[in-house]
């Protein structure tokens, strides 16, 4: 389980993250929502390592994990999926995630190929194993960034904008996709502008305004709050 408790961030005299906390376990979908401006993205990046807390502790099953670097916290099984695309564009889909899966140890040549062919299959990319990155759809793209943080064998994987750039029907991959990352035991963190097809998906989620917690629980508690309505989905919104 991650735990983060009493976040803070201040940049010069404006705090933008105020008392900040969230947990996530194995196997549960959470999202981080909430207006501009609200701080989610500050609060997503001091999860990942991007940015550093003034205050407050982010612990993975036990283990405080505050001070380390994302590569650190990558190494203890915490994945992250940038909203950017991260393809190697002129690496096939196959050699995007040998990358990755040539720095496990506990997998030898044999191993490595053999979780290759199974994450090709898992998410669906074996037709596409041989054309470069540069050549993938949107869907395409994003389910292979997606098998290439499988591929370091995460028990998180943090998730920015994956919604971001893709069709209707990539959404719907997507949402599958997370659904099935849920079924093997991955706890998922979202957050994404796309406040309907992520909390589609969502066990709970975290609305965020002015640097704090506005409300959290389940999608259907979250669209009952009053204050959430007021302050980021309006009284028309519905699921």
């Amino acid at each position: 389980m991650l735990v983060a408790k009493g976040l803070r961030k201040k940049y010069k005299q404006r705090e933008v993250v105020k008392d900040f906390g969230l947990t996530l376990d194995a196997g549960e979908v959470v999202g981080l929502l909430g207006p501009n401006g609200a701080g989610k993205t500050t609060c997503f990046y001091m999860i990942v390592g991007l940015v550093e807390a003034d205050a407050g502790s982010i612990v993975l099953d036990g283990q405080d994990i505050t001070g380390d670097p994302m590569y650190t916290r990558a190494k203890q099984g915490v994945g992250y999926l940038p909203q950017e695309p991260s393809v190697f564009r002129k690496l096939t889909v196959a050699d995007n995630l040998r990358l990755v899966l040539e720095l496990r140890d506990d997998l030898d040549s044999a191993g490595r190929e053999r979780e290759l062919s199974g994450l090709l299959d898992e998410l669906q990319l074996g037709h596409v194993a041989d054309q470069l990155g540069a050549s993938l759809s949107g869907g395409e793209r994003r389910r292979c960034e997606i098998a290439r943080a499988l591929a370091a064998k995460p028990r998180l994987i943090l998730l920015d904008e994956p919604f971001a750039g893709v069709d209707p029907i990539s959404v719907g991959e997507i949402q599958r996709i997370v659904t099935h990352l849920k079924q093997r035991g991955i706890g998922v963190l979202i957050t994404d502008h796309n406040v309907r097809e992520t909390l589609g998906i969502c066990d709970r989620a975290y609305i965020l305004a002015e640097g704090t917690v506005l409300a959290q629980g389940s999608p259907e508690a979250i669209l009952d709050n009053a204050d959430v309505r007021r302050v980021y989905l309006g009284d028309s919104f519905k699921l």
